[in-house]
């Protein structure tokens, strides 16, 4: 087991160092998809656009992105995934020779184990859900051919393959995951949005619901992680790698750690709940105009944008995690609830104005 693991890390490596050397131009480009991968993209772009077109969508997305990475967290912990730019060093699959030398980038020192790749999982995840609603929404519309029908799927499909490879080849690039995990990734994300477009009571699902869900995804998470102490199992042993490996400290980021994620997860999932079930999204539901809509867009993205700059003070955990649970709480509940009813408010004192 342990010869073929070290002969998938030994590949994981040599492709690495490949695409290093051989596609050195496309650097910057391989860095902006690892960017643009993440699920930050999720909650601050793609939820405020669908929720306030497609009001169903934005709230899958959030399932998918939330569930998903919870489910990527639960299976890194048991998978005990290793990272090229860690993994490279401490082996002895290069004792008979030189290791290849791959270069290391800002993104590249995660403090998370490596199996299945977040990145991989999430992208198809969020992408396989939009790809897969856009689709549905046309099916429904009228006026259209067979034979446009299948232009569109086959250029969504295309589009979303192409993100797909362009996301995988970006995390083995840059060094922090090996081919096999991000296939994994792409894989266990795929199955976690088909599973969410199945599934209707996530529409309607109460304020409880909600919060009895936060409540035992992150007990369940946290009480796995504590039970496999008491075991003697070091949970966070990937952070000592890569306090240890990384080439410049300061590209070991506290918010890439299991907890972090957990926390920022279960902040969104948890905001999402309060948004909808606040007196102010009741009373913003009423305008479905089109200057609402795109001005609750307009407003998200930009008040979001402002928002996401506030980054949580690290030099103490339990603080640090908190303010990550807080903002990514504010996120949701801002878009579904405080920015419609602000934009409601302006658009009718405007048009009262005109009268």
């Amino acid at each position: 087991m342990n010869m073929a693991m070290d002969a998938m890390h030994g590949f994981g490596v040599t492709s690495t160092h490949y695409l290093q050397t051989h596609y050195k131009d496309a650097q910057g480009w391989f860095l902006f998809v690892s960017f643009a991968a993440d699920l930050r993209n999720t909650f601050f772009v793609f939820f405020p656009i669908w929720f306030h077109l497609r009001e169903s969508v934005g709230i899958k997305l959030i399932w998918v992105a939330v569930i998903g990475d919870w489910l990527n967290l639960v299976f890194k912990w048991i998978l005990f995934g290793e990272r090229p730019y860690w993994w490279v060093h401490e082996t002895p699959y290069y004792s008979n020779g030189s290791a290849p030398h791959i270069e290391q980038f800002p993104m590249t020192c995660e403090t998370g184990p490596g199996s299945p790749s977040g990145h991989a999982m999430g992208a198809a995840g969020v992408y396989y859900a939009m790809v897969t609603s856009i689709i549905a929404i046309l099916m429904k519309s009228k006026g259209m051919s067979n034979s446009n029908n299948w232009c569109v799927k086959g250029t969504l499909w295309t589009f979303f393959w192409g993100v797909q490879v362009c996301v995988c080849l970006s995390r083995v690039f840059i060094a922090a995951h090996f081919p096999h995990q991000v296939v994994a990734g792409v894989i266990t994300g795929m199955i976690v949005a088909e599973a969410f477009s199945r599934v209707q009571w996530i529409y309607s699902a109460s304020l409880k619901k909600y919060f009895f869900i936060t409540l035992f995804l992150l007990s369940f998470a946290v009480g796995f992680y504590l039970l496999l102490k008491a075991l003697g199992v070091d949970l966070l042993w990937t952070l000592e790698k890569a306090k240890k490996w990384c080439v410049r400290s300061e590209w070991v980021h506290m918010d890439t750690t299991p907890f972090a994620s957990l926390l920022r997860n279960m902040g969104t999932f948890f905001g999402l709940g309060l948004g909808l079930h606040s007196p102010l999204y009741t009373e913003s539901k009423k305008s479905t105009s089109a200057p609402f809509r795109g001005g609750c867009i307009i407003a998200s993205l930009v008040l979001l944008h402002l928002f996401d700059s506030f980054k949580p003070p690290t030099h103490t955990a339990a603080l640090f995690y908190l303010l990550s649970f807080c903002k990514s709480a504010t996120v949701p509940l801002a878009t579904v609830s405080i920015i419609p009813y602000c934009v409601a408010g302006a658009l009718s004192a405007n048009s009262k104005k005109q009268l």
